[in-house]
């Protein structure tokens, strides 16, 4: 049992299972932010936009059964701003990380050079 735990820890303290963890905790307030973006600001606007529907309303019933396609359609909406947000911020990140990798390359680059001059002076010295 105790090694089950030490596994267990081990398991947990891993950096990819925390980082999973802050990624779906944070994901779910992402979500919950543009979902009431999408209710309270975008819906009504697009309401007023096609003549004062509410997409929520929307439904047809066919014998006892009540399909609320309005709904569905406002959980595409949904999706369709949340999956932009998504996008454009691993854009934004891929971007900034694009440039702090050629910023990197730069200072290495200035390292090497500095280094192989040192070598090739070292080298002189020794052939004297």
């Amino acid at each position: 049992m105790k090694e089950f735990i030490k596994e267990f820890k081990a398991f947990i303290a891993k950096g990819n299972v925390l980082d999973m963890a802050v990624g779906v905790v944070i994901g779910s307030a992402f979500g919950k932010i543009v979902t009431s973006l999408v209710e309270n600001i975008i819906m009504p606007l697009v309401g007023i936009i096609i003549g004062g529907h509410d997409f929520t309303s929307l439904s047809i019933t066919i014998g006892k059964s009540t399909i609320t396609y309005g709904i569905f359609i406002q959980n595409v909406v949904d999706f369709l701003i949340i999956a932009l947000c998504i996008f454009t911020v691993i854009k934004m990140l891929s971007k900034l990380s694009h440039h702090k990798k050629a910023e990197e390359k730069a200072v290495i680059s200035e390292e090497v050079l500095l280094l192989r001059e040192i070598r090739d002076s070292l080298k002189t010295k020794t052939k004297k």
